[in-house]
């Protein structure tokens, strides 16, 4: 009862002065960036961070007459830790919208601080679909993982795939995938027999050995970004098993360093750094030579467009945070490095095309070269409850 009280009375007190610091005119718009910045997931709060400091580089650091200024916290990955520094930065800081979340632990845990204080919670990363469910202050520009994988069993079967083995990270992702997979594969007729993995520090040698004595077709994959070389290099690639999944596993930050046994590895993804558009190109240029040649994965294009969609909205509401600034950004579309894409004005997530790769050698570097288009994607689940 005691520890309800103390939570009850510090979300009040996230409320009372958030609002307080709302309603004094501040000429600063401070956004706090929420990131793992080290441990075993540094990878994505390393390609966010580069990315959202390159939009400020070529937009400017101000909008709508506000000085844009970007605080950056590592919550080394731990959801406790990104909840505490939430409210540090919604108190303390006063900044007028929280962003990235690298995972849907860390994505979840500031929901209730974002409602109660009415602060933007934007979510470059984290893939699980009922995010956006968590708070009506929560908007995405990453993708949910029934997004990617649903197209990703439709290919499997039109393709003379008919027993999949799913191996998948045991969290909300994971799940998501799994699930996903398994529905969509299995409605058309389709063998799924699934496994699941630890989320941190997974040993995979003997769910490996599993796979191999089922037999499948396919392996398909869903390891968080940053994880999948980890995976691979102990992959399945002279056993005649085909490697697909979403694109998570052969992330572009890391594929270069997977080696051959990448090659020929089929997923389902919104963006590659190989992705064929002017928009594209420029956008991986400009991230390499900010950021010493590293390449640009689907983590980077997460918060560029985040970071786009936060100075659009300001742009819409004069420089008004709050529920203003969340209103403005439902229904919002733009050309993103990734393709075309908006938001939906009903679930608050992205709407974007999803691309089947298959992994390729390019002029001496492993690249995800895409080889179809599946436009306009909404959450399958979002879209199935509403139906």
């Amino acid at each position: 009862m005691r520890r309800r009280t103390v939570l009850t009375a510090a979300g009040a007190a996230v409320a009372m002065l958030a609002l307080r610091g709302a309603a004094s005119a501040q000429e600063t718009m401070k956004i706090g960036l929420i990131l793992p910045m080290t441990g075993s997931f540094a990878s994505t709060g390393r390609q966010i961070e580069a990315a959202a400091k390159l939009y400020m580089q070529q937009s400017g650091d101000t909008v709508a007459g506000k000085k844009i200024q970007l605080i950056v916290k590592d919550d080394t990955g731990v959801a406790d830790v990104t909840k505490r520094l939430a409210q540090e930065l919604i108190v303390n800081d006063k900044v007028g919208v929280i962003a990235g979340f690298g995972l849907t632990p860390l994505a979840l845990a500031p929901a209730p601080l974002a409602t109660q204080a009415k602060v933007p919670a934007v979510v470059m990363a984290a893939a699980t679909a009922t995010i956006t469910e968590a708070s009506p202050y929560i908007v995405r520009t990453s993708f949910t993982l029934p997004q990617a994988t649903v197209p990703m069993a439709d290919w499997a079967s039109q393709n003379g795939i008919k027993k999949v083995v799913t191996l998948v990270s045991d969290y909300g992702p994971g799940i998501d995938a799994e699930k996903a997979f398994s529905g969509a594969f299995g409605a058309k007729g389709g063998q799924v027999e699934s496994l699941r993995v630890p989320l941190a520090n997974p040993d995979f040698s003997p769910f490996l050995q599993k796979v191999a004595d089922a037999k499948p077709d396919a392996l398909f994959v869903f390891v968080p970004s940053g994880v999948g070389a980890q995976f691979v290099e102990r992959g399945l690639d002279k056993s005649g098993i085909k490697l697909i999944g979403p694109g998570d596993v052969t992330d572009d930050d890391i594929l270069n360093g997977m080696g051959d046994v990448a090659l020929g590895a089929i997923t389902t993804q919104h963006y590659s750094a190989a992705h064929d558009s002017p928009e594209n190109k420029a956008f991986v240029e400009a991230f390499k030579k900010a950021n010493n040649g590293m390449r640009p994965n689907f983590m980077a294009v997460g918060g560029y467009d985040g970071m786009h969609l936060i100075y659009e909205g300001l742009k819409k509401t004069n420089g008004a945070g709050g529920e203003a600034l969340i209103n403005a950004m439902k229904g919002m579309s733009w050309m993103s490095p990734r393709g075309p894409v908006s938001i939906d004005p009903q679930t608050r997530d992205i709407i974007q095309n999803i691309y089947v790769r298959k992994v390729e050698r390019v002029n001496g570097e492993l690249y995800n070269v895409e080889f179809a288009t599946i436009a306009n994607v909404k959450d399958p689940v979002k879209a199935a409850k509403s139906n």
